[in-house]
């Protein structure tokens, strides 16, 4: 489960830097490399990883006080 957190939190990093470039220079990264529109497999991946990291926060959450 850890390796597929570390994969799910890169790609949510990658996920993010793409949106940046979206909104700052209207520029989609991962359209550009790996194809456009709701068929590209690769950029549903990136897209939706942060589904992961929220799966992982709420049955192992950080910040939950340990007595």
């Amino acid at each position: 489960m850890r390796i597929t957190s570390i994969i799910a939190f890169i790609l949510v990093i990658v996920g993010a830097l793409v949106w940046g470039l979206v909104g700052i220079f209207d520029f989609n990264l991962v359209a550009a490399i790996f194809g456009s529109g709701a068929q590209a497999v690769v950029s549903r991946i990136i897209y939706t990883s942060a589904l992961w990291l929220i799966i992982y926060w709420i049955v192992y959450n950080p910040f939950r006080r340990i007595d």
